[in-house]
C-alpha cells in the first residue's frame, strides 16, 4: 500500500437473510481469511479503514447497533468477529448499493487526502462493484481486493470484475499484498 490509500470495507457486516443468502455466507466465509488479512495488514501499515455498511433498517447511524443486528441476522454470528469495526475506525451507514450514493464517504475521503481505494466486502456484483465505479467517477484510484470480496452469485461477480476492471479501468488484485 502506500500513502492516500484507503481501506474501504462495503457491507462487511452482511445480512445472509434473503434469497441468496446461504451461498452468501459460504462465499463470504471463504473470503474472511482475505478480509482479516487486508485488515491486519491495514492496521500495521496505519492506512485508515472505513466501513460503509447497510444497517438493516435501524437509521440509527450507530456502529454498535448495526453490528449488533448483523450479529442477530446471522446464522453464524462469529463470522463478525475479526473484522468488525474498532472504534478508530470510519463507520458510514449507506442506504443504497454504492458506498458513495447518499453518504458522506465523498467527503470523509477528501478530508484524509485519498488518491486510492482499496475494496473489499459484500456483495461482488452488488453493492462492491458500484462503489467501485462511483469511486472511478469520484477521480479515484480503485483496487478490488478480489479474494477479500464475496458474493451470492459467481458468475455474475466474475461479469462484474470483468466490467470493473476492463470498462471502470479498476484493478484487480489478489490481496493487498499482491497490489504493493
Amino acid at each position: 500500500m502506500q500513502s492516500g490509500d484507503v481501506l474501504l470495507m462495503v457491507d462487511v457486516l452482511a445480512d445472509f437473510g434473503h434469497e441468496g443468502g446461504d451461498a452468501l455466507l459460504e462465499s463470504y466465509r471463504n473470503a474472511l481469511p482475505a478480509l482479516e488479512e487486508a485488515i491486519g495488514q491495514a492496521r500495521s501499515e496505519s492506512i485508515q479503514i472505513i466501513y460503509a455498511n447497510d444497517d438493516f433498517g435501524t437509521w440509527s447511524g450507530d456502529r454498535s447497533v448495526v453490528v449488533a443486528e448483523a450479529r442477530r441476522r446471522s446464522p453464524d454470528p462469529a463470522v463478525f468477529d475479526a473484522i468488525k469495526p474498532r472504534a478508530e475506525d470510519a463507520f458510514l451507514c449507506k442506504p443504497r448499493y454504492s458506498a458513495f450514493d447518499h453518504t458522506p464517504l465523498d467527503l470523509l475521503l477528501q478530508e484524509r487526502s485519498a488518491r486510492r481505494l482499496l475494496l473489499a466486502g459484500t456483495a461482488t456484483e452488488m453493492c462492491v462493484a458500484q462503489t467501485a465505479i462511483d469511486g472511478r467517477e469520484q477521480g479515484l484510484q480503485v483496487s478490488v481486493l478480489v479474494e477479500a470480496c464475496s458474493s451470492v452469485d459467481t458468475e455474475n461477480a466474475e461479469l462484474a470484475l470483468r466490467y470493473l476492471e476492463r470498462v471502470a479501468r479498476a484493478r484487480l488484485t489478489a490481496s493487498v499484498a499482491a497490489d504493493g
